[in-house]
Order: structure tokens, then sequence, then C-alpha cells
């Protein structure tokens, strides 16, 4: 006999179920979802598919509040800069730069889960490796020229 669906465990401290993905969790898997159906919809044309996801990073960006979009601004011009066959694309609703079709590095504001500071990711794409330890994700409070130099080394050395 088949045991019935249990009702997901709650927290006894605060009463709260949990159901496995938090509001924010969810909302980024709903802009993916949304962003592969648009994917799905692009050109096939490589120019069109910058052109597009170039639109789209930017309109992720205005959206954020002014200290995550500042930072985001200018990331963006850095990695346009030092890389720019990498094409700019949403991911779970986040400025994101792919090579080949796949996510290399992203930006994820601060608000994204209500952290205390944006980032800057790398995916395993990235070729970052170095011994059996390396970062892969940067916290990002300040893009000084100390920090600019850093961003554009990664990101030069991330694509290969």
């Amino acid at each position: 006999m088949s045991e019935s669906p249990k009702a997901a465990k709650g927290d006894a401290a605060t009463g709260k179920n949990f159901d496995g993905f938090s509001d924010d969790e969810r909302a980024a898997m709903k802009e993916h979802a949304k962003e592969l159906k648009k994917a799905a919809r692009r050109s096939a044309s490589e120019a069109k598919a910058r052109e597009e996801g170039e639109r789209d990073v930017r309109e992720k960006i205005a959206e954020m509040p002014e200290a995550d979009r500042v930072l985001a601004e200018r990331l963006h011009e850095i990695i346009a800069s030092v890389a720019p066959d990498l094409v700019p694309r949403t991911w779970y609703g986040m400025p994101a730069y792919a090579k080949d079709g796949k996510v290399l590095c992203f930006f994820q504001s601060a608000q994204k889960f209500k952290s205390r500071y944006a980032t800057l990711g790398f995916s395993d794409v990235a070729a970052l490796d170095d011994g059996t330890l390396w970062p892969t994700t940067y916290a990002l409070t300040d893009l000084d020229a100390a920090n600019e130099a850093v961003v554009s080394d990664l990101v030069k050395r991330a694509v290969g």
C-alpha cells in the first residue's frame, strides 16, 4: 500500500512551512523559464541574438537599485571591452555573458536574493581552474581602478 503524500515539515520554532524554495528562488526560476521560451523564439542570426541580449541585459540593469545599477553598468562596459565575443543575455533574471551558447559569467544584484552585497560569478565554462581549489564568485561592492583591473583579468582568463 502506498503512503499518501506528507505535508512539508514545518519549523517548530517559527511555525512556518518550508516547501523547498524561497519566493526569490521561485521568481528566478520563472524568469529563467521565460528566458528559455524567448530564446527558442529568437532569430538564428548571431547578430540579432546579440542585439536582443544586449537589450535584455540593459533592461535588467535599469531595474536595479542605484548602487547595484552603477556596478552592473560598469561591469557590462568592462566585459564588452575585454571580451567582445561574449554574448550578453539574461540568466535567471540576471545580466550574464555567454560563450558558445553557455553562460560564462553573470552579475547578481544584492537585491536579487536579499544579499548584503552584489556578486560577479563564473560558471564551470570559465577557464579559471587553479590547482584543486579556486573561487568562482566574487563579492563586489565597488569598482575602483584596482578592482576593474582584477575583473578585467578574471574575464580574460575565464574566456581562455
